[in-house]
């Protein structure tokens, strides 16, 4: 008999969430119809960045070099912003890190997604943990220029998660996390753990990418590493590479008790998050089969289910040749261990691109969606399953279509997995309570 989470726990709770995706997404229901129709909202590279796109497009000339496609997922409103509204003047808000404008409005409309009013929360012990990474947004700080005076903070990594606080007076806890591609999950670890350890009442936890140079295109490009056709196909025989991405999403965590209080919609339990590093051996950037295999034991552990309630499983997938089958293996060894039974799998890169520090978040909140809607929507190119592991003898299966959702007991359970490239790994497992309506 399969083994479901006790209701009597004080469970941390997601209750609000917000997001910014590739294509111009900018809200839930923009983001779910993406998913549920298995659009690809890649775009071409944004000509008003003043990157050297020739260059860019010449790599594959030089002796070694892969070929860089004329595609990623790129926010189309990344350069927008309203700095009167948070009270920032213009110079300044120039002179930020576009993943500090985009984390700050997006976090807004999670408060507001959770029912809570932004504009009344300062002095209020709220923690705010966000999950980014340096991405080489503007001028050298070592230079004269008109934005002199403004860089200490405008490109700060703490300032992501410190203009947030700052923003909606929050005094709780304030901590930007870079674990590379596993920093919004590990973001969200350290959110739910400052909970309940007391640190603060409630908190916000997310993650954001906005690339301020074209600097990751050029070192996957040195390793042979990028789709050369412009399409992430994760888990897929046909994969040859990841293809970059940008994104933003932020989720309101708090304990359930007080969620019920204050009449906020609990759209799913966190049962357990785990981190641990793949340790030494094979070259820092090589994944590590092992690692994620006694993560994801772990985490099942931590969380108290039986692995096969677990019907959707949101994996790092970044269709690399390398890194995609290491993952499966883990996969299949944990969740895949039933050969008649066993959960979806599928990941919202081949949507949206490697959204690197948010790409965690990104999958948690497609999660959090098809939980809301009671269906699993597809992962795109997963008509020819990568042939690393023998898939008649584990139940995982890719996801291919829009397909409903059964609940056990009112629940549905899913788990999310995200791979940092310096050794981090994080691993989530949600318990989603079927909600009285689909409006997310």
């Amino acid at each position: 008999m399969a083994r479901a989470v006790s209701g009597d726990e004080d469970h941390i709770v997601i209750a609000g969430m917000a997001v910014e995706a590739p294509g111009g997404v900018d809200n839930l229901d923009d983001f779910w119809s993406a998913l549920a129709e298995s659009r690809e909202l890649i775009g071409p590279f944004p000509r008003d960045r003043e990157w050297p796109l020739r260059d860019v497009f010449s790599l594959h000339r030089s002796e070694g070099w892969g070929s860089v496609p004329d595609a990623g997922g790129f926010l189309t409103g990344a350069t927008e912003f309203d700095p009167h509204f948070f009270g920032i003047t213009p110079r300044e808000a120039v002179a930020m890190d576009p993943q500090q404008r985009v984390a700050l409005r997006v976090a807004w409309r999670a408060l507001e997604h959770a029912g809570i009013n932004p504009g009344a929360l300062a002095g209020d012990e709220v923690g705010c943990f966000m999950g980014a990474s340096f991405t080489e947004y503007g001028p050298r700080a070592a230079e004269v220029n008109e934005y002199n005076g403004y860089r200490a903070v405008g490109t700060a990594l703490g300032a992501v998660a410190g203009r947030i606080s700052h923003g909606l007076g929050l005094v709780g806890p304030s901590v930007t996390v870079d674990t590379a591609c596993a920093s919004s999950l590990t973001a969200v670890h350290q959110a739910a753990a400052a909970i309940r350890s007391g640190e603060c009442d409630w908190a916000l936890a997310g993650g954001v990418s906005v690339m301020g140079s074209p600097a990751a295109f050029y070192e996957f490009a040195k390793n042979n590493a990028l789709a050369v056709d412009g399409h992430l196909r994760a888990y897929s025989k046909s994969a040859t590479g990841t293809l970059w991405g940008e994104g933003a999403g932020v989720v309101v965590l708090e304990r359930e008790s007080r969620a019920r209080e204050l009449g906020h919609r609990v759209y799913a339990r966190v049962l357990a998050t785990r981190i641990n590093h793949n340790g030494k051996g094979a070259p820092i950037a090589v994944p590590s089969a092992q690692a994620q295999e006694t993560l994801v034991r772990k985490t099942i552990d931590a969380a108290g289910i039986d692995p096969s309630l677990v019907g959707l499983v949101e994996g790092h997938g970044t269709g690399t040749p390398v890194g995609d089958p290491l993952e499966l293996t883990a996969l299949c060894n944990t969740y895949g261990a039933d050969a008649e039974r066993g959960p979806r799998l599928g990941s919202v890169k081949t949507n949206v691109g490697h959204a690197q520090a948010a790409a965690g978040m990104l999958g948690l909140i497609k999660v959090l969606l098809c939980g809301a809607n009671g269906h699993i929507a597809p992962t795109l190119h997963a008509d020819d399953p990568a042939p690393a592991v023998d898939w008649s003898a584990t139940g995982l299966r890719l996801a291919t279509e829009l397909e409903p959702w059964e609940a056990h007991e009112g629940v549905r359970y899913a788990a999310v997995s995200s791979f940092g490239v310096a050794g981090t790994n994080a691993h989530a497992i949600l318990a989603m309570p079927v909600l009285e309506d689909i409006d997310a």
